[in-house]
Parts: structure tokens; C-alpha cells; sequence
């Protein structure tokens, strides 16, 4: 293993992306997609992040181990002018690679990227209630603010979701 790299992410990786979403789906039911249920495809993918070049708001960062993707983070805000201050945060880490701070250091990251562009000032984000790394949203000052019950099914088992949401 190399060390891993963090860096954003560019149009020309939207292929290993897609591949990447495709593939870690499969690897946990914590996600809100599973293997091969990623809805973009690679065009798709590189004129959305094309679209958040110069984009504060809007943000996606890689961490890789050589040339292999191992981690995706986003923090995605809408257009909206009302909603604009408050952008989703989403993170997969690849199987292979949990427990090694990857996911930590993506949060950090983004969180300053986000703090830096001015403009988000409230990240959110939905996690199954049985999902471990709840504790380390906690870690970052995310707070629980509300659940959904019954949010989420998978194999004919449903799920309660957790909301949580920080002030930067």
C-alpha cells in the first residue's frame, strides 16, 4: 500500500468514480445506493463535477492509494438561495480501507473547505441508526436532529434513519 493521497476530484476521473460508487456499494448497507445501483454514469459524472469548478458550495474530494480510488466525500449544497447555506455531506470509504483515518481526514477537510468558501455554514446528513460511524460524525460536533423510522429498506428489513446536522 502507498500512502494515500487526497485531492479533489477532477473530470477525468468520473469513469473511476462511477466504477468506485458501483463497486462499494456492494460492500456495506449503509449507503443509500447498492452494487451497480450508482445513478450516474461517467458523462454524467464528469459535467457534474465540471459544473462545481469554482463552486464553494459544491464539493468532492478523493482520497486515493496509487492510482486506486479508496474514498469519495462530497458536501453538496442546492442552487437555491434559501438553502444555499447548507450543503449534504455524503462519505464512502472502500472496505479495504476503513480504520485507517481515511474517513476522518476527509471529513476534516472538507468541513475546512467548506468553512473557507464562506458561503455553507450548516452541513448535514442521514445515517442509519445501527451505523457505527455516527460516532464519528459526533467527533466532528454533528448533533442528532431528528429520525426517520422506517427510512431505509434493505432485504425486506427497514431501517430507521438518523439526521444530523453542525453549524461551522
Amino acid at each position: 500500500m502507498e500512502e494515500i493521497v487526497y485531492r479533489s476530484a477532477r473530470e477525468e476521473d468520473a469513469a473511476a468514480i462511477v466504477a468506485f460508487y458501483n463497486r462499494v456499494g456492494g460492500e456495506t448497507g449503509f449507503l443509500s445506493f447498492g452494487k451497480n445501483e450508482y445513478p450516474l454514469d461517467a458523462a454524467a459524472q464528469a459535467a457534474a463535477i465540471g459544473k462545481m469548478e469554482g463552486d464553494p458550495t459544491n464539493l468532492m474530494l478523493l482520497a486515493t492509494d496509487g492510482e486506486q480510488i479508496v474514498g469519495i466525500a462530497t458536501i453538496s449544497s442546492l442552487a437555491k438561495v434559501r438553502f444555499r447555506h447548507s450543503g449534504e455531506l455524503g462519505i464512502v470509504v472502500a472496505q479495504s480501507h476503513w480504520h485507517r483515518g481515511i474517513g476522518s481526514r476527509m471529513i476534516a477537510t472538507l468541513l475546512e473547505q467548506a468553512k473557507a468558501g464562506g458561503i455553507t455554514k450548516r452541513v448535514y446528513l442521514s445515517t442509519r441508526a445501527d451505523n457505527p460511524a455516527a460516532a464519528l460524525y459526533q467527533k466532528f460536533g454533528f448533533a442528532e436532529e431528528g429520525r426517520g423510522k422506517n427510512a431505509m429498506l434493505e432485504n425486506g428489513v427497514y431501517y430507521d434513519l438518523i439526521w444530523m446536522s453542525m453549524m461551522l
